[in-house]
């Protein structure tokens, strides 16, 4: 049985942040991310851990960090914890397989999001105004839908128990000015064409996902976690049918659950079935082995 990781406690690392689901460690001049088995639903900490989570979340994003390290530097150094910090070998067996050694970069305060479908919270707002974070968008569109071009809709990065926010290119502006915003909106979306083409040659529609970036050394370079189940939606290319929500590779599962016992997206969260617990880690990691025709080891 897979053991189910909830958080760590390295008590002579220091411990800089608890996130959603990651443990975020300093070690000099470096962090190591620790995916736990956490999982967060409309920013809400589930009690339960999801079987192998943290494992695929870090599979897949060393994947995507090396794929498109073309388009811009990234943070990652390792996942080889025999490469970290000597202090670090004594936990090895709790970071194997789901920790990586990053740089140490300023976050940028922005979640850099890009849309190629129509759906989840841009659908809801698209009904109700003809538009996404003030970007008009044709008429008559239905959910689900493939948008003309992907479009860039940022949103601000909240702490805990918050909610991001959608926000407007010009409040984006605001926040990291003109130069930052316009490369990290034309960044993220050459990253999502990029991937976009690389999954739908292997049955995965990649309908949306958030990038998060930071400086490092005057740079700005890619952070975070990259093209997760997590951070993304992943349709089946094969089930996909506009007009309706689709079934997915992502914690939408978890999210339809939670909207059919008519959760009010603020704790406490309610207990979530094995079945439902089972049912999202195989999801999370069909996503693994389609997109990088690997199993977990």
């Amino acid at each position: 049985m897979e053991k189910v990781i909830l958080k760590t406690n390295f008590e002579d690392i220091n411990l800089v942040k608890r996130g959603k689901v990651r443990d975020i460690y300093e070690i000099d001049d470096k962090y190591i991310l620790v995916s736990s088995d956490r999982l967060s639903a409309f920013d809400v900490i589930m009690n339960e851990g999801i079987p192998k989570k943290g494992k695929v979340l870090t599979k897949i994003s060393e994947f995507w960090f090396e794929y498109v390290k073309d388009e811009i530097d990234n943070h990652l150094i390792s996942t080889n914890v025999n490469e970290y910090p000597e202090v670090c070998h004594k936990y090895k067996d709790e970071l194997e397989g789901r920790s990586m050694l990053v740089k140490k970069a300023e976050l940028i305060p922005l979640e850099c999001i890009v849309r190629g479908y129509i759906s989840g919270s841009g659908w809801k707002e698209y009904q109700q105004k003809g538009s996404i974070c003030g970007i008009e968008l044709p008429s008559g569109l239905v959910e689900s839908e493939k948008l003309p071009e992907p479009i860039f809709t940022p949103s601000t990065k909240a702490e805990i128990g918050d909610h991001d926010e959608n926000i407007s290119e010009e409040k984006a502006v605001e926040i990291v000015g003109k130069e930052t915003f316009d490369f990290l909106k034309k960044v993220t979306i050459s990253i999502y064409k990029k991937a976009y083409e690389y999954a739908y040659e292997r049955g995965i529609i990649l309908a949306d996902t958030k990038m998060e970036f930071g400086y490092y050394n005057s740079k700005i370079i890619l952070i975070d976690e990259l093209l997760t189940p997590d951070s993304s939606r992943f349709w089946p290319k094969d089930d996909y049918e506009k007009g309706r929500a689709q079934v997915s590779y992502d914690k939408q599962y978890v999210r339809d659950y939670l909207l059919s016992v008519n959760f009010n997206k603020q704790p406490p969260p309610p207990t979530l079935p094995d079945e439902v617990i089972k049912n999202t880690s195989d999801k999370y990691v069909q996503a693994l082995i389609k997109l990088t025709g690997k199993d977990l080891d």
